[in-house]
């Protein structure tokens, strides 16, 4: 039988990985700052686009606004899905958290935490810009960054399951697509159908709590399928 002492003291050992690989992500993304910046332009881009095709008519976009942000926010997310376990995997690193006797659920949770504040955080600060783009009423806007939130956390976390899965490729951004594009569509129907709800007048519970399990959901499995997407990889 285990002891408690002992119980505790992994725990605590689990979480110092978790906080360390997070710190540690969290310093080489604000080094290169084209992974979290490159996103977050992308998207302020292409609703400028957006909203230069559509025209003046602020009806009109508004009523374009909810598949346009959530759209452009997954397409933004997935432009740095490539580089999430890509240059652990160069330099060795990951390779040694595989052959780590600790559980890889701890290290797996760190990176996409890391990867979820970096890309998600900036669209979530970047949603009252978006309503004010695309004419969303300002009331609107603190349900838009709770949906942001919510669904950028799933985003990262079943895109990094496609990111461990072509971690070995040379060339794996379109096999990502590919992969998790399907897994995506959920996010992209309760997303979207927050923000229309919320337009509408209607109430926002049910795609607010799909969500919520959604992401609840994602945070429990996806890591298992991440390391064993990225075992997969490093045996090929």
């Amino acid at each position: 039988m285990t002891h408690p002492a002992a119980m505790q003291a992994d725990n605590e050992s689990m979480f110092r990985i978790l906080h360390a690989i997070f710190k540690r992500d969290l310093r080489v993304y604000f080094r290169t700052r084209g992974a979290w910046l490159n996103p977050l332009i992308f998207v302020l881009l292409v609703i400028t686009l957006f909203t230069l095709g559509i025209g003046p008519d602020a009806k009109q976009l508004a009523s374009n606004a909810t598949a346009i942000i959530w759209v452009v926010a997954l397409l933004g997310i997935m432009l740095s899905l490539d580089a999430l376990f890509r240059s652990d995997y160069e330099d060795g690193t990951l390779e040694q958290l595989l052959l780590s006797p600790r559980p890889l659920y701890f290290a797996i949770m760190g990176k996409v935490a890391a990867h979820w504040l970096v890309t998600g955080l900036p669209m979530l600060l970047a949603s009252p810009l978006f309503a004010l783009m695309l004419g969303i009423p300002i009331s609107i806007v603190p349900l838009l960054a709770l949906g942001l939130f919510l669904g950028s956390g799933i985003l990262s976390f079943v895109g990094a399951i496609g990111a461990a899965v072509t971690v070995s490729l040379q060339t794996g951004g379109l096999l990502i697509a590919l992969i998790i594009l399907p897994l995506y569509v959920p996010v992209i129907i309760f997303g979207a159908g927050l923000l229309q709800y919320a337009l509408e007048g209607w109430s926002v519970a049910a795609p607010l709590m799909m969500l919520s399990g959604l992401l609840c959901a994602a945070v429990v499995l996806a890591p298992l399928a991440i390391g064993a997407g990225l075992k997969i990889s490093m045996d090929s």
